[in-house]
């Protein structure tokens, strides 16, 4: 027996869903997730240096002024510690060494190599004020909203 297939007019990402409150395609408002997909699964299957880092344990949290990012970083110094600000997207990275000892090492979980936090940013940030503090094994990275994207309070009068 064969099944009746019911065909509608273009892809499903293409037609707009207005019983969900969707006025536009769907497909727009996944634009953003698909980028962001594609950038991991290149530098999942890539074989550069960058691919091969981990990611330290981090916290990004939004204030009214600002995004703030605390990446745990114990026994890393200030030096060897980078904060690059792209379009969207906030970069630490760095490297741990591994320290020298004395006799045989029996068992060992720390973590060495090269590291990478990336976040994106929702909204133009001002990133002449970025500042970044190293204090009790924490990086503190602040990145102020652009003056656009505060939130502000308007009177209906």
């Amino acid at each position: 027996m064969t099944v009746p297939v019911h065909r509608r007019p273009g892809r499903l990402l293409e037609r707009p869903f207005h019983t969900l409150g969707w006025g536009e395609p769907v497909a727009a408002e996944y634009d953003d997730l698909f980028e962001r997909m594609n950038r991991f699964f290149e530098a999942a299957t890539s074989t550069a240096p960058a691919a091969m880092a981990f990611s330290p344990l981090a916290d990004l949290h939004e204030t009214d002024e600002a995004y703030v990012v605390e990446a745990e970083l114990p026994g890393i110094k200030r030096e060897d510690i980078d904060v690059e600000i792209g379009e969207r997207e906030l970069c630490v990275s760095g490297a741990y060494e591994e320290r020298e000892r004395e006799g045989v090492l029996r068992h060992g979980t720390r973590r060495t190599g090269r590291f990478e936090y990336r976040a994106l940013l929702p909204v133009d940030v001002k990133a002449d004020e970025i500042t970044a503090a190293l204090a009790d094994g924490v990086l503190t990275v602040t990145v102020p909203k652009a003056q656009a994207a505060k939130p502000r309070h308007i009177e209906v009068t």
